[in-house]
């Protein structure tokens, strides 16, 4: 199992007051301490909001790309229905090439809206968009010369599209969230799912992935292509004192600001105390109880390739951060590996 971290360049200690410019280089030196502690993978999302800086995941990406060796970078998500497939791909093949071949792409409709009336888009377009693009999206990464045509963009008679990648393919997983129509186009088009729980009881998506996995084998896919990760809440610090009262605070406030846009209910300590059960999504503790949670969403959910823990919305500090992308990357994902291990010599 892959084991990273997501970032949406959040600023750091609830608020506005840091620089900026000191806040990216911040989340460059994460990622770049990220991989010498040995991550497996590092995202950057896409928002186009006041409180992020992530809305350029590209230019990020390159910095951390020059900055590390061997931890595969990726975004998370690409907001593809607002963007233009043929310059998403141009940017991913050139990271690909100044990675030497370390770049990913998670690309999605977008949980969040801004993107949509910033560039011109309707929202009542948005599943027609998302799907037109990432059939576009695929026609690019699988042939250098582009004959296709659609609703939303000029169509191609035979173009190039270049820089190609180093990898080939290009690695494209889908983001999607809860909505089933997602998780089959995921399996019949046999792409790797990156399924974002971020509240409720994780078996809840069982079914969902079932549904993923049974589409891709009826389109004739292999099983083991039909990969499925994981991007959770999470937090992990040396005790689960310390972690549930570093990340509570800032976690209650944000998603009660987020809540007031979507309409969801308020988070109380009480129901912050049911998501960090057994059943629950969070992801907060100490690394041994984080460790055996992340084991039991994988057998719940029919094994799970990748997790990756979101921390943004906590509002920690750097140096709360730092702690924690130490202990997912020198406690938590050696213990992943070694069960993994194990459960191969056994087969």
């Amino acid at each position: 199992m892959q084991v990273g971290i997501d970032s949406f360049a959040a600023f750091d200690d609830a608020g506005l007051s840091l620089n900026p410019s000191e806040r990216l280089r911040r989340l460059i030196e994460q990622i770049e301490y990220a991989d010498k502690i040995g991550l497996d993978v590092f995202g950057i999302g896409e928002h186009h909001r006041r409180e992020f800086l992530d809305s350029a995941p590209a230019v990020i990406l390159a910095a951390a790309a020059a900055r590390t060796k061997r931890i595969r970078l990726t975004s998370a998500v690409t907001v593809l229905s607002a963007a233009d497939p043929v310059r998403v791909f141009q940017e991913f093949a050139t990271l690909d090439l100044l990675s030497q071949g370390r770049m990913e792409m998670v690309v999605g409709r977008g949980s969040s809206i801004e993107a949509f009336p910033l560039f011109g888009f309707k929202l009542e377009d948005y599943d027609s968009l998302f799907s037109e693009k990432l059939d576009l999206l695929l026609k690019i990464r699988d042939n250098e010369h582009v004959y296709w045509s659609g609703k939303y963009r000029p169509r191609l008679n035979g173009q190039g599209v270049y820089p190609r990648p180093l990898q080939n393919p290009l690695p494209i997983w889908i983001g999607v969230g809860g909505t089933p129509e997602s998780f089959v186009r995921a399996g019949l088009l046999g792409l790797p799912l990156m399924v974002a729980i971020i509240g409720g009881e994780t078996h809840r998506f069982r079914p969902l992935i079932d549904l993923y996995k049974k589409a891709g084998v009826q389109a004739g896919y292999s099983a083991d292509r039909l990969k499925v990760g994981v991007h959770s809440l999470g937090y992990v610090a040396e005790s689960t004192q310390e972690a549930v009262d570093d990340f509570y605070p800032g976690y209650a406030r944000t998603m009660n600001e987020i809540g007031k846009e979507r309409g969801w209910p308020k988070i109380t300590r009480e129901s912050f105390d049911t998501q960090r059960g057994s059943k629950g999504s969070l992801l907060v503790g100490d690394p041994d109880e984080v460790i055996e949670k992340i084991i039991r969403h994988s057998k719940v959910l029919g094994g799970i390739s990748r997790i990756t823990f979101m921390m943004n919305p906590a509002s920690l500090s750097h140096e709360k951060l730092k702690q924690a992308t130490k202990l997912i990357g020198t406690r938590i994902a050696p213990a992943l590996r070694e069960v993994e291990e194990q459960q191969v010599k056994v087969l």
